[in-house]
């Protein structure tokens, strides 16, 4: 084995390794991401399906590393979303009518997934799952997954709330149907010593979420905690809670260039992070390992990769990352 390749090993082992609206699959390679292949193992393809909606900063991000991380394994990487699982399913059977060589799938909604992903072990494509469905993944035979546990996510922002004295809480969950969101909210309802409600909002109307929120701030003014389930929203909770005229902290689940900033200011009191970019980074660079020397980490249990909660005293050090779009 040249010493490049044993590098590449060490460094896929020990280290750092959130689109949908649209029916069309869509597919990017990796252009974008800096460096140059460090093996001279063969152009595999990999592609990667999401349930991600357009415009959704935390799946660019889960993107950045998974692109990363092609360039440095010489490869071939695909991308196609959709936020509707029967949808997604469909890219999904697209790539393995295409005969990729490694499958990278979430699974919010997993009895949606379940076939395909099935198809794909049948046809000898491997499948390592990320970011939702670590309790189907083994089930369904994927390799292993990679992400959070949602539920030891969830409890962790009960906890903290419990630390910051709140009493009552708001769980705004943006996408109906996501396992993933309600085992947050079910986890902090578990953990947290006072009353969380759930919300439901349609996260492909902003106006709507502001709407939403505002409302219930305004007819409850007791809340004094807003969890959102994704960065994107954090801001529009914000904005929901100045015009109700509410003292609640909004607080939120993932990181951003512009979570950071609200942590840094003050207007967000803290978020939850699971580090997308190594979630993306690891999958394909874990196909690579399989297809290589047949590696498989985890042990039949999750590679975890959260839940991290981030302050306003973390947000300095971290916000150069997040502009960078790795954080």
């Amino acid at each position: 084995m040249s010493v490049a390749l044993a590098a590449v090993l060490c460094a896929g082992l020990a280290g750092c390794s959130a689109t949908g609206g649209k029916r069309a699959e869509e597919a990017r390679t990796a252009q974008t991401a800096g460096g140059k292949a460090a093996v001279n193992t063969p152009k595999w393809t990999f592609a990667m399906v999401t349930h991600s909606g357009d415009g959704d900063t935390f799946w660019d991000i889960v993107q950045n590393g998974a692109k990363q991380a092609a360039v440095k394994d010489n490869i071939n990487f695909l991308y196609g979303h959709d936020e509707e699982g029967q949808r997604q399913s469909q890219l999904v059977q697209s790539y393995i009518d295409q005969k990729v060589d490694g499958l990278i799938v979430s699974l919010a909604k997993p009895s949606a997934m379940k076939d395909v992903v099935e198809k794909a072990e049948k046809a000898g494509i491997p499948v390592i799952t990320v970011n939702s469905g670590a309790a189907q993944s083994k089930a369904f035979g994927a390799l292993t997954h990679i992400g959070q546990d949602e539920t030891v996510a969830g409890e962790a922002v009960g906890d903290e709330l419990n630390k910051r004295g709140r009493k009552k809480a708001l769980c705004v969950l943006h996408e109906q149907g996501n396992v993933g969101h309600e085992q947050r909210c079910d986890g902090a309802k578990k953990t947290f010593k006072g009353d969380l409600q759930k919300l439901y909002v349609d996260g492909t109307n902003m106006p709507d979420v502001q709407s939403s929120i505002e409302s219930k701030l305004q007819a409850d003014p007791s809340i004094d905690a807003v969890v959102t389930l994704g960065a994107p929203f954090a801001a529009t909770a914000v904005k929901a809670k100045e015009q109700a005229a509410s003292k609640a902290e909004i607080d939120t689940f993932d990181l951003n260039a512009q979570v950071a900033t609200g942590l840094k200011n003050g207007s967000l009191g803290f978020a939850v992070d699971q580090q997308p970019y190594l979630q993306g980074y690891e999958a394909v660079d874990l196909l690579w390992l399989y297809k290589y020397n047949s590696d498989v980490l985890g042990g039949g249990k999750p590679v975890l990769t959260g839940p991290q909660v981030i302050t306003k005293k973390d947000a300095a050090a971290l916000q150069d990352f997040t502009q960078r779009g790795t954080r």
